[in-house]
């Protein structure tokens, strides 16, 4: 088969690999038909090198066809089409039964203290072969895929496997009161639905922030306040505070993370990780704090006193330093974390139909091939052509 694999830093390509096989008697083989293009995808792109071997298969947001299953799968059958989540989750064990399938016990990586294991997403996550490929083996068939009808186009559906119930999360975690006010910091993907899923669920005002003006643009088209960080700087905490009475938004969400602009010392650390060899570079990547905080000192100032901070974009950095003297002081809440996919995914699916209330249809701007891949890795890692969202069609 044809799969996207990493080979080095900003060096991804397409080969043809061994087609994957059955090996438990609960896993079945997908046919996949679209797979996404992810903001943290970029992060083994960019930085994330030490983890990562030539050859390891990439991609975590993949639906398809199911093609073969293993003898002891009763819950979808041949032919079925079915999302698959990014986080790979038993769904019987006590944290799935918490509604943390983030947090799965059957598949953490224990050797190295993480969570779930992950499709496509390192040694830190299991170094599981990823869905940018024209087959992929889930395990779990009976309890992880996502059964949806056949019929309307992919890109209904295919956020479901990540976008949609990282965003859903995000917003549940902010817990904005009815009418109440939102910053959503960094539009992209994740910021961008982010934004649309509170706006529906009752928010009075949601203010989004970003840089890129395509991004800005976009968000405003759904009501989005935006404010352009290029013309507030250090000062959008002050504009956002303009906006709410004095106060600042009931709840921020940061969906930027490692990615967050500003940081030059933390790029610097970041790129001189990814020199390193792997055994040196791992241990600066998990032992030293590399990441830019930008966006979450933003939200620390633009959240009102008592205020929410949702936590939704990935940070790297093991001992980061945080402001805790204002965090405390402002009594604010702060949750965070993988998405547990599967814990949202009875919220979302009844909302995808022909109304379209949150925008899926027409939410990639680019739909691609999966041959295209190398080139759409490094378009969206530079922000160019208005590449918000891409779908690779394998």
């Amino acid at each position: 088969m044809r799969a996207l694999t990493w080979h080095g830093k900003r060096d991804v390509r397409v080969d043809t690999v061994p087609d994957p096989k059955i090996v438990d008697p609960t896993d079945i083989i997908v046919r996949i038909t679209s797979t996404g293009i992810c903001g943290s995808d970029l992060h083994l792109y960019e930085v994330l090198g030490p983890y990562l071997d030539p050859g390891d298969i990439l991609g975590h947001e993949p639906m398809g066809v199911i093609e073969e299953v293993g003898p002891e799968v009763a819950a979808v059958s041949v032919g079925d089409r079915v999302v698959v989540p990014f986080n790979i989750s038993c769904g019987t064990c006590w944290m799935c039964s918490q509604g943390l399938h983030s947090q799965c016990e059957t598949t953490q990586v224990t050797e190295r203290g993480m969570g779930a294991s992950l499709f496509g997403f390192s040694k830190l996550y299991g170094q599981v072969p990823g869905g940018q490929a024209e087959l992929l083996r889930v395990p779990f068939g009976n309890t992880l895929p996502v059964k949806v009808p056949h019929g309307p186009p992919d890109q209904r559906y295919v956020y479901l496997s990540d976008v949609l119930p990282t965003a859903w999360q995000s917003v549940a975690y902010a817990d904005i009161p009815p009418g109440g006010t939102l910053t959503v910091l960094g539009l992209g993907p994740i910021g961008d639905m982010a934004a649309r899923i509170a706006l529906h669920r009752g928010a009075g005002k949601v203010i989004g922030v970003d840089l890129v003006p395509e991004r800005l643009a976009r968000a405003r088209t759904r009501g989005v306040h935006t404010l352009d960080l290029n013309d507030y700087g250090k000062n959008v905490g002050d504009e956002i505070r303009s906006l709410t009475a004095g106060r600042g938004t009931d709840a921020v969400i940061d969906a930027v993370g490692m990615e967050a602009h500003g940081g030059p010392l933390a790029k610097a650390a970041q790129q001189f990780a990814g020199l390193l060899p792997d055994a040196l570079g791992e241990k600066v990547m998990g032992r030293a704090g590399v990441d830019s905080m930008a966006a979450l000192n933003t939200a620390v100032d633009a959240v009102r006193r008592g205020g929410t901070i949702s936590v939704i974009g990935v940070y790297g950095g093991a001992v980061d330093p945080m402001p805790m003297m204002t965090m405390f002081d402002k009594q604010i809440q702060l949750r965070m974390g993988q998405a547990n996919v599967k814990h949202w995914v009875p919220d979302i699916l009844p909302l995808l139909t022909d109304a379209d209330v949150l925008g899926v249809d027409d939410f990639a701007t680019h739909t691609l091939p999966l041959e295209e891949g190398p080139r759409a890795y490094k378009t969206f890692q530079a922000k160019e052509d208005g590449m918000i969202k891409t779908v690779l069609t394998p």
